[in-house]
């Protein structure tokens, strides 16, 4: 891989994958645009294991007490609201494992399709746009009700659809059961770390499978620049998001999806 295609993926991922506008999207448009070559399998557990490394140095003063919390419950010690928050992403995240399982063929073989993409960017964003003007109750994700887990982690099932987005659809589930729009967002980052860790580990699964040679010098930097600019696309999102609201990201969900549509269709 060029130096060049390395940042701009790398940077790309790291902006996209938190944010409610659909990382998969992206990374079809711009070869297209640009005509650069596949960027192999190796290089997309790189930059997963980046946005990893972003979410869990970000939450890292959240995730003690939770981790604390979910193992005192394995011991009998009584559920705390931290240990309930553990399992809450915990459980919230079956769904999504459940139906790769199943549909994961139908996925890569059927759904890749820019007219999927394209058409799932404007629908779930106009959802986006209504579940915000809707929502934005005063719940925090503390108290979240198991029936709450359950809908947003059926939800996030719904991201592998490409063009969907994981952040933006479990925004948009909290949102419409009255989270506020910070306890929205933080539950779907904190969703993110197991979906990341299990698709990151199927993928380099399949990558010593594969036996490919490892470029390491374009891995190293695609994680390096995608957990920098994951980090700092969290700290701004989170210290935005209230005040701007979700309709910023609508907007750009619908232009997305029109170039894809004047692009593919």
């Amino acid at each position: 891989m060029e130096p060049l295609q390395v940042a701009v993926l790398a940077l790309l991922q790291g902006f996209t994958e938190f944010l409610p506008i659909s990382s998969s999207a992206h990374l079809i448009l711009v070869p297209v645009l640009t005509g650069w070559p596949d960027q192999g399998l190796a290089f997309d557990v790189a930059v997963h294991v980046g946005t990893l490394a972003a979410v869990l140095a970000y939450f890292r003063d959240r995730l003690r007490p939770l981790l604390a919390g979910w193992w005192s419950s394995l011991r009998g010690e009584g559920l705390t609201a931290e240990g309930r928050l553990a399992w809450a992403v915990i459980l919230g995240t079956v769904p999504v494992g459940l139906a790769g399982l199943v549909f994961g063929d139908l996925v890569e073989t059927r759904l890749r399709s820019p007219l999927v993409i394209a058409l799932a960017t404007v629908g779930f964003g106009l959802l986006l746009g209504w579940a915000d003007r809707r929502g934005g109750g005063a719940r925090d994700e503390g108290r979240l009700t198991w029936r709450d887990v359950a809908v947003v982690g059926c939800a996030q099932a719904l991201a592998l659809v490409p063009g969907t987005s994981r952040s933006g659809i479990t925004i948009t589930a909290g949102l419409a059961l009255g989270l506020s729009r910070e306890a929205a967002a933080r539950y779907s980052f904190l969703l993110s770390i197991p979906v990341i860790v299990l698709a990151g580990g199927l993928k380099t699964l399949e990558l010593a499978q594969s036996g490919d040679p490892v470029p390491w010098g374009a891995l190293l930097a695609g994680a390096g620049l995608s957990a920098a600019s994951a980090y700092l696309c969290i700290r701004i999102f989170m210290a935005w998001i209230e005040r701007a609201g979700m309709m910023p990201f609508v907007l750009y969900r619908l232009a997305l999806g029109g170039v894809l549509l004047a692009v593919f269709a």
